[in-house]
């Protein structure tokens, strides 16, 4: 869908459902959870659906992850509200979720202070066109906005599905086996690495905790016979990024995980959708490193 038009519809169906919910929600009893953001659309009990920015539902059989997953062990690298994780622990996976400890944790260029992040993650989950929008963007502290965007989502699902799903606070460079009291079947990764301005060094963090497959999704810019190369998307100025820095292309990306360990690297399929409420068409390739 492209155009002013369409993402004005893609908008618009997004404070739709958000309403909806909030209704749904406060009907059943759950009226703490207005502040709420929601990363993932997330189907809960009692006809609640979460207003995901990501609807992610009809794109799961794209991942290539094995319908009974009983008995097999999974880390999910960066769960937000989680969608993956409880996907995992609905096919029977013992699943490990990791999540920063809070916003402080999170990357930032040098220079750059939590003010400036707070500000650009709002930019991210809430595009100008909706800056006034049924008072849908709110000022928050850092604390008040890890909790709104992370912690509290995720709990709320994590509830109500009743979902066995471990919790871990940590960053990506600082997950080790013994800290996740072992290694894993299956890791995942979404859009990671573009958040981390050392994206060597998070791979490698990773790379060790699997004794299988490594699912990793995220855009791989490619070009036929493209040389492995890291494409920087900062920008040049302090207020630029959106917390992202780099883009490996797909042979850098293949390279860097065969020298990390992985016998073979192949992609499987796409991940493609339309982010809400911006209405932005997105493409992410899925790689399946194995070892």
């Amino acid at each position: 869908m492209t155009g002013s038009m369409g993402e004005q519809k893609v908008a618009d169906q997004f404070l739709h459902d958000v309403e909806v919910f909030n209704r749904r929600a406060a009907q059943l009893g759950h009226s703490d959870i207005e502040n709420y953001y929601w990363y993932h659309t997330i189907e809960l009990p009692n006809g609640l659906v979460t207003p995901g920015l990501y609807d992610l539902r009809a794109a799961v059989p794209n991942f290539g992850f094995p319908e009974d997953l009983r008995g097999k062990s999974i880390l999910d690298v960066g769960s937000a509200t989680g969608f993956f994780a409880f996907e995992f622990a609905r096919r029977g996976a013992h699943v490990v979720s990791v999540e920063l400890p809070s916003l402080y944790a999170l990357d930032r260029f040098p220079g750059q202070d939590i003010d400036h992040t707070i500000e650009k993650i709002g930019e991210m989950i809430v595009p100008k066109s909706l800056s006034g929008a049924r008072d849908y963007v709110r000022k928050y502290t850092a604390e008040e906005l890890y909790f709104y965007l992370l912690e509290g989502p995720f709990e709320f699902c994590r509830k109500l599905l009743n979902a066995p799903v471990e919790r871990c606070y940590s960053t990506v460079y600082d997950l080790t086996e013994s800290k996740l009291g072992g290694t894993f079947d299956l890791v995942f990764m979404g859009d990671i690495l573009l958040h981390t301005l050392n994206p060597l060094s998070a791979l490698a963090a990773v790379a060790p905790l699997c004794h299988g497959t490594l699912v990793l999704s995220q855009t791989l810019p490619d070009e036929p016979g493209e040389k492995a190369a890291m494409h920087y998307v900062g920008g040049d100025s302090p207020g630029s990024d959106e917390v992202s820095w780099w883009l490996p292309n797909k042979a850098c990306m293949v390279q860097l995980l065969k020298k990390l360990g992985f016998a073979s690297v192949t992609e499987i399929g796409r991940n493609t959708g339309v982010l809400r409420p911006s209405g932005y068409e997105y493409e992410r390739a899925i790689l399946h490193a194995a070892k």
